[in-house]
């Protein structure tokens, strides 16, 4: 006797897609994602790129660690870097993130040099900062859920008075 069992292809195609869309969102956390992101936003503007650094990796590494126990608080570390912070659940990817960041774009006036009324432009203008050349960024898994992202950049940018480009 032969059982037959019928799996719709609709079904099937969904979990063909997921089995291939998997890794896509894994890859999107190596430093190359995270430069090419930034690098996109850059070139946008005029804006030389960016490069990846493993000291400055170190530094943002070292501190989502530091804070992945309870990430239910951004607090920015105020160390020697420019920084950048995220956090979401369930989870955020590098190139998603930097593109959430990117994002804040429209509520930046640039002949003002100023963010719209009531927004947040500052982690736009930090990835764009024409001055900062290298940049380190880190994820963790946050014990209390979630995911938080830390991108850090040298030299700092977003100087009051100075425009990002």
């Amino acid at each position: 006797m032969c059982l037959r069992v019928f799996i719709p292809l609709p079904l099937i195609f969904l979990v063909a897609l997921t089995i291939v869309l998997i890794p896509v969102s894994v890859a999107q956390d190596s430093p190359q994602d995270y430069v090419a992101a930034h690098n996109a936003a850059r070139s946008k503007v005029g804006v030389g790129p960016i490069a990846w650094d493993e000291g400055v990796t170190g530094y943002a590494t070292d501190y989502a660690n530091k804070h992945a126990s309870d990430c239910s608080q951004l607090v920015h570390s105020g160390g020697p870097y420019g920084e950048n912070l995220a956090w979401a659940s369930p989870d955020l990817t590098g190139t998603g993130t930097v593109n959430m960041w990117v994002g804040e774009k429209p509520d930046y006036d640039y002949n003002s040099n100023s963010c719209a009324s009531g927004k947040d432009c500052g982690h736009y203008t930090q990835v764009v900062w024409r001055n900062s050349a290298r940049l380190g960024c880190a994820k963790a898994q946050c014990a209390t859920g979630g995911t938080l992202v830390t991108c850090n950049y040298d030299p700092p940018g977003n100087y009051e008075g100075e425009k990002p480009y």
